[in-house]
């Protein structure tokens, strides 16, 4: 196959355990023949990544097909021959798929999609920046489609690890009283991170992740000194850094590395003398270019019904009468 005259292109994909591989690959790599039969492309299996190395539109829309079958095994279903056939066709007779497809009402990963028009927006946000803030209630989906977000990224073989942040800032416990070594003590603190990746994707698909260093989740404190590239990195609860650490962490950005922190500014657990880096970076990186903010509000939470009038009586002022009508909620930013 000559490449000749054709502006080339190589993509690096995950395709997890063997099990995976051959549903995903088909008996005796059939489908995996396929794809580089139909879209004269390079495809090399080593090691759970996939290679696809050819012209750039060539690779584009087989990365697309093999996107949609391994979205349909994330799903439950089966790869068959005709499927794959199906998919060819389609994306031989449209325009070629690019990484920054989605938007909202368009899945990132099976079972994430934004549900709301500020979730949309941060959505929007994280495909056109590299370093995204994104400031909101409880609920509202900030953690969870960061990290949907990142698993895209890391399906195309845009970026080659996910990187997982939090600080470990005790509220009203003392981390001290926890049993165990310094892990077993942040791990708690960890846990939410760990529940976002388990609710969009299978917990030994997870395990195997995290073993290889694919996935990498540790406290705030893990990262200085450290230069992060090529990754996706999210820091999570931001609103509990000081701003002492907010600099630290913002500056292990790498080269080749999109960052996302979020936070509730409203649910600061720091010393009362201790100002937030969440609240500080707002005030000071709101206008660098590069960097966008988006604001979510209690019209964004998108958990049980009752979140939102939870949050609602606890914004009110504590003077007034039990039986006083919540405030009226703020209009939605989703503009960033």
């Amino acid at each position: 196959m000559s490449l000749k005259g054709s502006r080339t292109l190589q993509r690096t994909l995950q395709v997890g355990g063997q099990d995976e591989v051959v549903r995903l690959f088909g008996p005796r790599d059939n489908y995996l023949k396929q794809l580089r039969s139909a879209f004269e492309v390079e495809l090399v299996a080593r090691a759970g990544e996939l290679r696809i190395d050819g012209p750039e539109e060539n690779v584009r829309r087989c990365e697309a097909a093999l996107m949609a079958m391994e979205q349909e095994l994330n799903k439950g279903g089966t790869v068959t021959q005709e499927m794959v056939e199906r998919l060819i066709e389609k994306e031989n007779a449209g325009p070629p798929q690019t990484p920054r497809q989605g938007a909202e009402g368009q899945d990132l990963w099976p079972g994430a999609a934004p549900r709301t028009p500020g979730q949309a927006a941060y959505v929007r946000a994280m495909l056109g920046s590299d370093v995204v803030f994104c400031i909101g209630p409880a609920g509202t989906g900030k953690t969870f489609l960061g990290v949907a977000m990142a698993l895209n990224y890391l399906r195309r073989g845009s970026l080659g690890r996910i990187v997982l942040c939090r600080p470990a800032v005790e509220a009203g416990e003392s981390l001290g009283f926890l049993p165990g070594d310094i892990y077993a003590k942040v791990n708690p603190y960890l846990r939410p991170l760990y529940d976002a990746l388990h609710d969009l994707m299978d917990v030994s698909k997870v395990k195997r992740y995290i073993d290889n260093d694919v996935i990498e989740i540790l406290p705030l404190a893990f990262v200085r000194g450290r230069t992060l590239d090529n990754a996706f990195i999210i820091l999570d609860e931001a609103q509990n850094c000081t701003v002492s650490q907010m600099k630290t962490f913002l500056t292990r950005l790498g080269v080749r590395a999109r960052l996302v922190v979020t936070g509730d500014i409203t649910q600061v657990d720091l010393p009362s003398s201790e100002k937030s880096g969440l609240v500080d970076a707002q005030e000071r990186l709101r206008d660098v270019p590069g960097i966008r903010f988006i604001w979510l509000t209690e019209k964004d939470i998108v958990r049980h019904r009752l979140v939102r009038l939870i949050l609602n009586a606890y914004h009110r002022d504590p003077t007034n009468s039990p039986r006083a009508k919540p405030d009226a909620e703020e209009p939605a930013d989703g503009s960033g």
